[in-house]
């Protein structure tokens, strides 16, 4: 299969994942999701933290991120007939999404994950992303039976104008993964204006 381009795949993850829906079908005193504090980003100090051995290709089926009460199963994303990558259906609040021509998460490389931020009845499954904090701990669930463990390396708001695609898709030596959904602020007229980025690496598995 024909992988994504990392401009394609930033280009819909602004557009598709972020119109607001929720907020936009509401009076503008609905609360907006939580936004990662400047205390989450990457520092650049003592290098990256070791991970642990990359685990043999398998399909996941669900993440969980206990700190922030997620439990939700992952469907393949493939590409559209436009080349771009596709997203969750906005109306199931409580699904995420990775990229199926992609790393499978665990494996050496950098796995991707996408979901919505709210929808047009409220929150949905990302809601709450913004809030991690490093050290927290991801689980993905995946097909062989094993279940990968992530801590959380960095929690970080972009700019939909300077989203850095190289660093969020770029290829990884190490079993990497990146949670993704809408933040950076939100227009009733354009919608939020970029995207939380959850960088995070393999410590291990169950």
């Amino acid at each position: 299969m024909r992988r994504i381009s990392n401009t394609a795949i930033g280009a819909v993850t602004v557009i598709a994942l972020c119109s607001g829906a929720w907020l936009l079908g509401t009076d503008t005193g609905a609360q907006a999701p939580p936004q990662p504090s400047a205390a989450q980003a990457r520092t650049g100090k003592g290098g990256e933290p070791p991970a642990a051995p990359a685990l043999p290709p398998s399909p996941p089926d669900r993440i969980r991120i206990p700190s922030i009460r997620v439990d939700a199963p992952l469907m393949g994303l493939a590409l559209t007939p436009s080349g771009s990558l596709d997203v969750p259906p906005a109306a199931q609040k409580n699904l995420a999404g990775w990229y199926e021509a992609g790393t499978t998460p665990g494996e050496r490389g950098t796995a991707v994950v996408a979901g919505h931020v709210d929808n047009s009845r409220g929150p949905a499954v990302f809601y709450d992303l913004g809030a991690l904090q490093k050290g927290s701990r991801i689980e993905v669930a995946r097909r062989d039976g094993s279940t990968a463990l992530f801590a959380v390396d960095a929690v970080e708001v972009y700019d939909a104008r300077h989203f850095p695609d190289a660093k969020v898709y770029g290829a990884a030596a190490r079993p990497e993964l990146r949670v993704i959904t809408c933040g950076g602020g939100y227009s009733r007229s354009t919608g939020y204006k970029g995207n939380v980025v959850v960088f995070a690496h393999l410590t291990g598995s169950r």
